[in-house]
């Protein structure tokens, strides 16, 4: 015989694998990749502390 199961909770781990599905294909799409992410970071943090050193101290 086959095991009992709860329709509802089996279609709600449908539903949630297969939104998981949908996002990892649009991160693939419309992502950037992990490493030009970090370059971007890095490159806004040097940025930002080149200003900073350029800053005038207040009185």
């Amino acid at each position: 015989m086959a095991d009992v199961i709860n329709l509802r909770l089996a279609r709600k781990a449908r539903a949630r694998s297969d939104a998981e599905a949908l996002a990892a294909q649009n991160r693939a799409q419309h992502g950037q990749a992990g490493s030009s992410c970090r370059q971007q970071r890095a490159d806004a943090a040097r940025a930002e502390r080149a200003l900073d050193a350029h800053r005038r101290d207040k009185p």
